[in-house]
């Protein structure tokens, strides 16, 4: 006969009297059960009304608001979460777009920034830790920040519009720097952050990987058929590829940053299988940036290579570059009728190409307007929201087709300089930093920062590299992990050896 502890006993009689006496049962699973049952009755019933009675709409925003009620309150409370989130939503926003949904998504950006803003700000006022100000970086982005402010008295500016709507994205994605610096406190988030996005990059690499072998989906057909779109992304026969971004530009961009992520990590004491994976996922990526066909992402790679081996130089990083230096001439200079490789080519040959020598005739014909406006043509008065809101003006109708051009023509000669001094002082705190850590997986990690930035800086005279998601978000907290990788370096006197990434 088994016997039971008196425990038991005294507590299911305990039950028992209650339910006789016709009172409800202590247990809160019991009350858990009736509470999920009743709730989702009523949903059973309310959502068929709402929906017969005022559309899909309203169905719709009630799931919204099932899923969106509890994503911001982790997203203010759990800033881990945040910013992981603003990752996923950064590389997803543009493919949404295109898909044809029809929901202010540029809006949903900015308030997901200014959720994780908030979270940082009541974080703050609980345990209020404000020394990374003091950094050179975080002067210097907090002097860009308040010069684009500033903008809004410009009295050269043809629309007080423009700018609002311009100032609106460019300070909540430069927020993204101090909220990612004070809210990463382990190596063990930013590792998952890294994983992250390159779990992302591969998904988009795939997805070009798909258009140019098995052609676009219907609704990205759909849209080729605008006459602007073919002059645009149909290039001697072949279709450049965009993948889930916005454009080629983004695309190239985005692969090439992502694989010079994967090169430096290389560098770091990870297990030979990993270093392995992360080769195979860099050459993946820069055959995707091919089908791009965005000449000034070519150059970027090689560029790139000349920092990692002035910064890591060894005997093993020189044979390395001496033969991707060889290899990448050898494509440069082979004879070939495959047109992805013939545009690659021309990206070296910039004198004989067409576009290329438009841009400079261009860039000549605005400098007198560049050097008589200090504080330039105003914030936003180039592009869309030039077009928008003073379609009639001198600059709305100019192409920058450059992100320093851009800065010059609507910030001035003082706001091109203010854009040097960031990139400048980004990266020699980057490189000050990488000879100070002694972490070999936190020196992998300023490296490729410091690349990354390096790269998007060269790229940002040939394009626009700075202004589309996600490559404003990705520099952004690619600087951060420039301070928090020193941050992280000088633990308190007690720390794991998983959060040191010895054991990596």
């Amino acid at each position: 006969m088994k016997v039971f502890p008196t425990s038991f006993y005294n507590n299911t009689v305990g039950k028992n009297r209650l339910e006789i006496l016709g009172q409800p049962s202590a247990s809160p699973v019991l009350r858990l059960n009736k509470f999920t049952i009743a709730a989702l009755l009523l949903a059973a019933v309310v959502f068929p009304v709402l929906i017969a009675k005022t559309g899909l709409l309203a169905g719709v925003l009630l799931l919204l608001a099932i899923v969106g009620l509890p994503l911001i309150y982790g997203v203010v409370v759990y800033p881990e979460m945040g910013i992981l989130t603003l990752l996923v939503a950064a590389y997803l926003v543009m493919w949404v777009v295109r898909m044809g949904v029809n929901f202010p998504l540029g809006t949903m950006m900015d308030a997901l920034q200014m959720l994780l803003l908030l979270g940082f700000l009541i974080k703050q006022k609980a345990n209020p830790d404000w020394s990374f100000i003091k950094q050179p970086i975080s002067k210097i982005i907090l002097l860009w920040i308040f010069y684009n402010l500033l903008e809004v008295l410009n009295p050269a500016a043809s629309s007080r519009l423009a700018w609002l709507y311009t100032i609106r994205s460019v300070a909540a994605v430069t927020l993204t720097y101090f909220i990612s610096v004070y809210q990463i406190k382990t190596i063990s988030f930013l590792r998952i952050a890294l994983k992250l996005w390159i779990g992302l990059t591969l998904f988009a690499a795939i997805y070009a990987y798909k258009q140019e072998h098995y052609g676009f989906f219907a609704f990205e057909q759909a849209q080729l058929h605008d006459p602007l779109m073919v002059s645009l992304l149909f290039i001697n026969g072949v279709w450049r590829k965009f993948s889930i971004f916005s454009d080629p530009v983004s695309f190239s961009y985005n692969m090439v940053i992502s694989s010079l992520l994967c090169i430096c990590l290389m560098t770091g004491t990870f297990k030979t299988w990993k270093k392995i994976v992360l080769l195979l996922l860099a050459l993946f990526f820069l055959l995707n940036m091919l089908y791009s066909g965005t000449r000034g992402a070519y150059v970027l790679v090689p560029a790139a290579f000349v920092l990692i081996a002035v910064l890591n130089y060894s005997r093993k990083v020189l044979i390395m570059s001496t033969i991707g230096s060889l290899l990448i001439g050898l494509m440069v200079l082979i004879p070939t009728s495959n047109q992805t490789i013939v545009r690659f080519q021309s990206a070296f040959k910039p004198s004989d190409d067409a576009s290329y020598n438009v841009r400079q005739i261009n860039q000549k014909r605005i400098q007198p307007y560049i050097l008589a406006h200090p504080m330039g043509g105003g914030l936003g008065a180039t592009g869309v929201w030039g077009i928008r809101f003073a379609p009639d003006s001198y600059l709305a109708k100019f192409p920058p087709d450059s992100g320093y051009v851009r800065v010059a023509v609507e910030l001035g000669w003082i706001g091109l300089f203010l854009l040097c001094m960031l990139m400048f002082i980004i990266l020699k705190t980057g490189i000050n930093n990488y000879f100070q850590i002694k972490n070999p997986e936190l020196k992998a990690y300023c490296l490729a920062a410091t690349t990354i930035v390096f790269a998007l800086n060269i790229g940002n005279f040939p394009q626009e590299a700075l202004v589309q998601f996600p490559t404003n978000i990705l520099f952004y907290f690619a600087t951060a992990m420039i301070s928090i990788s020193l941050k992280l370096d000088q633990p308190p006197a007690k720390t794991t050896a998983d959060e040191t990434g010895i054991n990596t």
